[in-house]
């Protein structure tokens, strides 16, 4: 094959390997709604599965040689795209008793990016979506707010990967971009879905290991102290919200240490106790104070699944 037909034959070929890694991240996604279960992060986990599926469609419509008119095209893209940024959004409401409201705050969010798409759509029949200068920004800010959300976690090289990929997606819409000339984009849709499917893969593998290591340590024939009792589920907190979330935990646990002259402090890293390691008279009250404040994201059943002995 010659250098000029690979460069014909690139495009073609670029739109199914996408919707493979649509399907891949999609499973992928599903799986998250199940290890999510119990958290009020599983509303997040449903909206990347919608995502996920609606990037397969869409590079599975366009392997098949459908959405060849612009006006539509980049009214698709910009619904897929703007769904991406849904399940970040979506984790920054993850507080109960708020978070089942919250998820109809992100649909709304949801609309009204879609907005110049319907306008066109409905009022401008055949014309390229008019995406102002306004939501340009604002779609870049909403990307890079959920990737600074999990940047300082485990998660961090999979979430820049993922906020790549997203932006791959949406680049005909960002700043400075010109929609009728960036569109389509075959190549550079085939590596933004790629950058999103693999790392979630990743992720999901560490998400995979943790419970494990969680049983591993229970299952020693040894009292656990309380760091380990604290850490185990606080650090799963971490990764499975970001960091919005688990420095609000911290700042309100450690303001209930301070008062009560508890020796420990809740970092980011986990919780660090000092003091007389032989005074054990303040425990009991600090793990139902760090309980009732992992009360309001998940449940008694994610706990267990996550070292919290039932007994505490």
């Amino acid at each position: 094959m010659s250098f000029s037909e690979l460069l014909v034959w690139v495009p073609f070929a670029s739109y199914p390997a996408a919707c493979l890694a649509g399907v891949l991240a999609a499973v992928t996604a599903s799986l998250a709604v199940v290890r999510t279960r119990g958290s009020t992060a599983m509303p997040a986990a449903l909206w990347a599965v919608a995502a996920c599926v609606g990037l397969s469609l869409e590079s599975g419509i366009r392997a098949a040689g459908g959405l060849n008119d612009p006006a539509a095209s980049a009214g698709v893209r910009l619904a897929v795209g703007a769904m991406m940024l849904c399940p970040a959004m979506s984790l920054l409401g993850a507080k109960r008793p708020q978070h089942r409201v919250w998820q109809l705050i992100v649909a709304t969010l949801w609309m009204v990016l879609l907005m110049p798409a319907l306008s066109a759509r409905l009022v401008r029949p055949g014309s390229l979506p008019d995406v102002h200068l306004l939501e340009r920004g604002f779609l870049l800010v909403l990307a890079l707010v959920g990737w600074m959300n999990f940047i300082g976690t485990r998660r961090g090289l999979a979430a820049t990967l993922i906020t790549a990929g997203q932006l791959a997606w949406l680049w005909p819409f960002l700043p400075g971009v010109s929609t009728a000339t960036a569109m389509p984009q075959p190549v550079a849709d085939c590596v933004g879905a790629w950058l999103i499917a693999l790392p979630a893969v990743i992720a999901a593998a560490q998400g995979n290991m943790w419970p494990r290591l969680v049983q591993k340590r229970l299952s020693e024939n040894r009292p656990a102290s309380i760091v380990i009792l604290v850490n185990r589920p606080f650090l799963a907190l971490r990764e499975t919200l970001g960091a919005a979330w688990t420095l609000r935990i911290a700042e309100r646990f450690d303001t209930l240490a301070t008062a009560k002259g508890w020796p420990c402090r809740l970092r980011f890293g986990g919780l660090e106790v000092s003091g007389n390691p032989t005074d054990a008279s303040w425990h009991p009250d600090a793990l139902r104070a760090i309980k009732s404040l992992f009360h309001r994201f998940v449940t008694d059943d994610w706990l267990a699944r996550h070292g919290w002995p039932s007994a505490k």
